[in-house]
């Protein structure tokens, strides 16, 4: 059963909340995509509709969201700014366009210093650059401007890429913004509804802590797998226009 709460005018969560249980709930990230592709089915088939997937995870998903909802596909690149001596720890993000988002409880919690920290920034813009280079070869960026951008990740934990995310793209200066997510932890999904106009997750739970809990299989999205996704994307978008 899928059911939608409005939280503000313009804002929900769109979740399918039949018993889902504990996790896992999906066999991989492209069963996660065509479950997600369901709830996102009003924006099917729109000419200003496009889906950005959060590189590198988030794009086998938005590939199969963007097929199944006949929309143009792009790669977004979001980098963790790790903290210093305990990189798996974020204390911000960095998205393309120049965005920033720190997390400043967490710094001023690990006592991390300005030096540190603008070096951490520094190096997380410096490895999201060259990932941008490496996509962008044969993928040109999509414009945003007045578009529907339907902002696709393999999940959120805590949130803090998809707000730099979605930060990102209101900097492209797309009209509407929706965050589609196959999981998120309760937390994450009320921070995002309250960020994105529109917040669409499958499955919203408490018991959520780490995006590799929702699958099966959670082998690593090579760099390989993203540009093959936006470039099979671009062809089918290419054929559709075509046989129009």
């Amino acid at each position: 059963m899928s059911v939608t709460h409005d939280i503000q005018p313009r804002r929900r969560i769109a979740g399918n909340l039949r018993e889902a249980g504990l996790p896992p709930w999906y066999a991989d990230r492209r069963d996660a995509g065509r479950k997600l592709a369901e709830l996102l089915s009003d924006y099917a088939h729109r000419d200003d509709v496009v889906v950005l997937g959060l590189a590198r995870g988030g794009v086998p998903v938005a590939y199969e969201v963007a097929i199944q909802l006949g929309a143009a596909l792009d790669g977004l690149v979001v980098r963790k700014v790790g903290a210093p001596q305990q990189p798996e720890l974020a204390m911000g993000a960095v998205a393309s366009g120049g965005v920033r988002l720190m997390n400043q409880a967490v710094i001023d919690s690990w006592g991390i210093g300005e030096a540190a920290v603008g070096t951490a920034i520094r190096k997380a813009e410096a490895e999201l650059a060259q990932r941008e280079r490496s996509y962008r070869a044969e993928s040109p960026e999509v414009d945003l401007s007045g578009r529907t951008a339907i902002v696709v990740d393999d999940g959120v934990a805590t949130g803090a890429s998809m707000e730099a995310a979605v930060q990102a793209v209101r900097a492209r200066r797309a009209q509407t913004v929706v965050v589609g997510v196959p999981a998120a932890s309760t937390a994450a999904a009320e921070h995002l509804s309250e960020i994105a106009d529109v917040f669409v997750c499958a499955v919203v739970s408490n018991a959520f802590w780490a995006v590799s809990q929702a699958y099966v299989n959670f082998g690593q999205v090579s760099d390989d797998e993203v540009r093959s996704c936006l470039k099979s994307a671009r062809e089918a978008t290419t054929a559709t226009v075509g046989a129009g």
